[in-house]
This record gives C-alpha cells, structure tokens and sequence, in this order.
C-alpha cells in the first residue's frame, strides 16, 4: 500500500485535487454544481475529452451523492412520491445522456458541452438575480419531463442534475428543504446508472487519474461547505458560479468553433 502511494505522480494528481476541492467547496455551500464545475474545468481548461470527463465525475458523484442522500432520509427531508416520479425518468435520461456521449466524436461534443454548460452558466445567473423566492408549498405538475430532461443532460454535460432539477422544481413552487432531499437523493441512483454505462460503453480508462483526484479533492472540502454556507451569501455565490462558468464555456466555444 505504501509503495503504491509512492508510485503516483503527485504533481500529476494534485491539478484535479485541487478542482475537486473547489467544486466541493462551492457545491456543500449551494448544494448543487460539483458536476458543472468540475466539468467545466476538466474539458475547457484541461483538455480532458467530454465522455472521459463525465465519467470520472460522475463516479465521484456515487460516493458524495451517496452520503448526501443518507442524510437527507435520515432528517426525513425526502418527499417519497416526488422521488418516485423524478428518479425514474432521471435515471433513463441519465442512460440515454451517457451512451450518447460515449459513441460521438469528442470534436463534435465538445462544442455541444460547452454550449450547454455556457446555457447552465446563464440560467445559474438569472436564479441569483431573481433569488430568493418566497411562496407556499405546491405540488409540481412538470415532472418526469423535467427528471428525463436533468439526467440527459447530467450525463452528456457532466453536471447539471441539481441546478436544473431543483431550480425548475422551486419555480413551480415546491417546498424548499424537500426539493433539495429529494432531487439529492434521487441524483444517487442518476450517478450509478451514468457510471454503470461509461464503464459498460468506454471501458475503466476513465477512472484513473482524473476520479481519484477529484475524490480526494472533494472528500477534503466536504467537511468546509457547510461552514462557509453559513458565512456567504447564497446570491453571491450563485452569482460568482454563474459568471465563472459562462466565461470559461463561452471561451472554451470560442477556441472550439474557431
């Protein structure tokens, strides 16, 4: 084991340490956009392929995911029927999304990616200039679009399941501290099926470097977000995540298209 560790190219493996450690950092404080960010970063700052990039991620996601949804059942902030109708056409989404993205070129995906993250990036800065929103708990109409829509696009874009989930499911008047149980929750089973598919599609060549630092990137922030949650303003914190991804996607399309 020791030797093992002593084998890894350090200086290699602390880049993405250092992206997982922000996206994690950034995600316990919003409670969404660990997947936009690091995949952002990843593919246009990086040059990590599309469906590469998606896939570490996303087995990340598995581990965060996963303790975050305990929590969130353990404080009984899961609404069960609402995770019924969104997991399931998420987790199809989510299928469709990787398999889509493990079988086109990455020089025609990467553009798409970027497009959509650059679109996330905007609709992340409308949700801070119009936040917060007050109003009583409904139950939503648009679901099961919404949930095949979010895991599609979670798993061609990296990221995404959480701020287009929850943020159309808070429009429609839902319940705060339910919503973001319940759609974390759900994101477990959207995380394993995507997982399952890049390593039925494109094999384990993507679990190498990449996961394992952004694993321990993220497992070190974890214990941080809560503390700066308390301290930044979560308008503010959407603002700089939604100018931070819209400048590096549109400049990422740029040198994509150009």
């Amino acid at each position: 084991m020791i030797e093992f560790i002593t084998n890894i190219d350090w200086a290699a493996v602390l880049p993405y340490i250092a992206v997982g450690f922000a996206a994690q950092l950034v995600d316990g404080a919003l409670g969404m956009a660990f997947g936009v960010i690091c995949s952002t970063l990843l593919v246009s700052v990086m040059g990590v392929p599309p469906a590469r990039a998606s896939a570490g991620v996303h087995l990340v996601e598995v581990f965060t995911t996963g303790a975050s949804g305990i929590s969130h059942v353990l404080h009984k902030n899961v609404d069960w029927k609402l995770f019924a109708r969104i997991a399931i056409p998420g987790v199809l989404g989510g299928f469709l999304g990787a398999y889509v993205l493990s079988n086109i070129d990455s020089s025609v995906a990467r553009p798409l990616v970027m497009l959509y993250l650059t679109s996330v990036g905007f609709y992340l800065l409308y949700k801070a200039l119009t936040y917060p929103t007050v109003a009583k708990a409904k139950d939503p109409k648009v679901v099961i679009p919404l949930g095949l829509a979010g895991g599609f696009l979670d798993a061609s874009g990296g990221g995404g399941w959480g701020p287009v989930v929850t943020s159309n499911l808070l429009i429609q008047g839902t319940d705060p501290r339910k919503t973001i149980g319940t759609v974390n929750t759900a994101e477990f089973f959207l995380t394993v099926t995507i997982s399952l598919t890049f390593i039925a599609t494109i094999g384990l060549e993507a679990f190498t470097i990449v996961t394992g630092g952004l694993l321990i990137g993220g497992l070190l922030a974890a214990p941080l977000g809560g503390y700066f949650a308390k301290r930044i303003p979560t308008k503010t914190l959407l603002t700089l995540v939604g100018v931070v991804l819209t400048a590096t996607s549109l400049f990422s399309l740029y040198k994509a298209l150009s």
